[in-house]
C-alpha cells in the first residue's frame, strides 16, 4: 500500500464496536483514538453544540473515574490525551506508552457506558461555562474569529445539517436540562456508533482481547437517528455579508460549494485549491502579495473544508496591505480565482500541488496518533478504513483537465458567497 504502508487489521465487537489495529514496533507507544459518529451534524434543532460540550463533559469523570481522573492517570502514565469535535464526528485520542494500553481502554470504554450517572448538575453547568468562555476566546473577542460562524449559515440554508459550527448556540445549550443532556449521550455514545483505533506497539490479537474486556459487556444502541439528508438545492445566486468591527485590516472570503470529502471531485478540489493559495509559489501569493502587492504574505491562500455529508466548502481568503482598499482586494481575489478558469494549470503547477500535498499526507500519518486517526476517520466516514491507503493516488491521479472541468464546475461568481471585514474606522 504505497499510500499507508503498514498494517491494517479489522474486528468487530458483537455489540458493534469496530475495531482497528495498526502494528507498528519502532518504539514501545501505543496510540488509542475513538472516533464516535456525532458532530453537529446529528444535533436536533434546540440542541445545537451538544456534540461539542460533550467533548468537554468526557473528561468530567464516569462511574469508576472521579472529576478530571481521566487526565491524571494518562499524564500519570507518561501520556497525552486530547478531544475534538466537527461536524462530522467527535474523537478522544491518547498517546502513552505501549505498557499502559489497558489503562487507555478501561478509561475509554468507563466514559462510553458510565459517564451518565456520573453526571450532575454542576459538573453539567461548570462546563457549560467552559463553552461560553471558549467562545469568547476564540470566536467572538478575536478579530476575523467568527467567520467560519458566519460562512456556514451563508452556504447551507436553515436545516441543512452543515448550517450551524459545532460551538452551537449558546441559548441551547442554557436552555437544555440535564436529563435532555443525558438522552443525547444515550443515544449516540454507543459501542456500535464508534470506531476504536490502536496504532503502535501492541499485536491485534491484544488489541482485540483487550477491546472485548473492557468494550466487550457495553450494551449497543437499538435505534440510532440518521443525521438529516445534506443535499442542496441548487444554488440562487450570489450571497454577500459585510461586517464592520474591531479589525486591523480589511479581510475577505470567497466561499464556493465543491464535492463531499471523499469523492473524486474533492480530490480534484484540493488540488486545485493548492494550486490557486497553497504557499509562496501559489497564484494567490504570486499574484496578489508579491506581484500587486494587495494581500499579506502571511494571511493569504485557499483550502477546503473536508466535509463527508454534503457539497464541502472552498475557501478562498486574504488579508489587506496598508492603504488597500476592500473592494480592490476583493476585485484581486475574483480575478485570480477566474484564472483557474481562463488559464490552464501548468505541468509546473500541478507537480508542485501534488507534492505539497504528498508531503502534507506523510506528516500527518508519519506519527502513531496521526496514523490512528486518519484510520478512524476513513472507518467512520466511509466504513472502510483500508481507503487510507488510495488517498494519495486519488490526488496524484488528477490531471491539469481535471482541474479545469472542476474549477468551470464550482468557482461559479452567482453561486459565490462572499464575507467581508471592515475596520470600524473605514466604516
Amino acid at each position: 500500500m504505497t499510500g499507508f504502508p503498514w498494517p491494517i487489521e479489522t474486528s468487530t465487537l458483537d455489540n458493534g464496536l469496530r475495531v482497528i489495529a495498526s502494528p507498528d514496533h519502532g518504539a514501545p507507544v501505543v496510540a488509542v483514538n475513538l472516533w464516535y459518529d456525532v458532530g453537529s451534524r446529528h444535533e436536533p434543532a434546540g440542541q445545537t453544540g451538544f456534540a461539542h460540550l460533550f467533548e468537554h463533559l468526557m473528561f468530567e469523570g464516569s462511574v469508576h473515574v472521579g472529576k478530571t481522573e481521566h487526565m491524571s492517570y494518562v499524564q500519570g502514565a507518561g501520556g497525552s490525551l486530547n478531544a475534538t469535535t466537527n461536524p462530522d464526528r467527535t474523537n478522544y485520542f491518547e498517546t502513552l506508552p505501549a505498557e499502559h494500553l489497558e489503562l487507555a481502554l478501561w478509561l475509554e470504554a468507563d466514559r462510553m457506558g458510565g459517564l451518565v450517572p456520573a453526571l450532575t448538575q454542576e459538573k453539567l453547568d461548570n462546563q457549560r461555562e467552559v463553552v461560553k468562555n471558549e467562545r469568547r476566546q476564540r470566536y467572538d473577542n478575536v478579530p476575523y474569529g467568527d467567520a467560519w460562524l458566519r460562512l456556514l449559515p451563508l452556504l447551507y440554508p436553515p436545516g441543512h445539517p452543515y448550517h450551524h459550527a459545532t460551538i452551537g448556540s449558546m441559548e441551547d445549550l442554557n436552555a437544555a436540562d440535564l436529563q435532555t443532556f443525558k438522552d443525547f449521550h444515550t443515544t449516540y455514545y454507543a459501542p456500535n456508533n464508534a470506531v476504536l483505533t490502536v496504532a503502535g506497539d501492541a499485536e491485534p490479537e491484544r488489541v482485540y482481547e483487550l477491546a472485548k474486556k473492557y468494550f466487550g459487556q457495553l450494551p449497543p444502541r437499538e435505534h440510532i437517528p440518521p443525521a438529516p439528508e445534506g443535499g442542496l438545492p441548487k444554488a440562487g445566486g450570489a450571497v454577500r455579508q459585510e461586517v464592520t468591527g474591531a479589525v486591523p485590516a480589511p479581510r475577505v472570503y470567497l466561499s464556493y460549494r465543491s464535492h463531499p470529502f471523499g469523492s473524486p471531485g474533492y480530490d480534484a478540489t484540493t488540488v486545485l485549491a493548492a494550486v490557486l493559495g497553497s504557499g509562496r509559489g501559489s497564484r494567490l501569493f504570486q499574484r496578489l502579495a508579491d506581484g500587486r502587492r494587495l494581500a499579506q504574505p502571511d494571511n493569504i491562500g485557499s483550502y477546503g473544508v473536508d466535509l463527508a455529508h454534503a457539497p464541502a466548502p472552498l475557501i478562498v481568503s486574504a488579508t489587506a496591505r496598508p492603504g488597500v482598499p476592500a473592494a480592490d482586494l476583493e476585485a484581486g481575489l475574483v480575478e485570480v480565482v477566474a484564472s483557474m478558469v481562463t488559464e490552464p494549470v501548468t505541468d509546473a503547477e500541478l507537480e508542485r500541488a501534488k507534492a505539497l500535498l504528498t508531503s502534507s499526507w506523510w506528516r500527518q500519518v508519519s506519527t502513531l496518533g496521526g496514523r490512528a486517526d486518519t484510520l478512524g476517520r476513513y472507518a467512520t466516514l466511509f466504513r472502510a478504513p483500508e481507503r487510507v491507503a488510495a488517498q494519495l493516488d486519488g490526488w496524484r491521479s488528477v490531471t491539469a483537465e481535471r482541474v479545469a472541468e472542476v474549477a468551470a464546475e464550482i468557482l461559479d461568481e452567482d453561486a459565490r458567497v462572499t464575507l467581508t471585514y471592515l475596520p470600524e474606522e473605514s466604516a
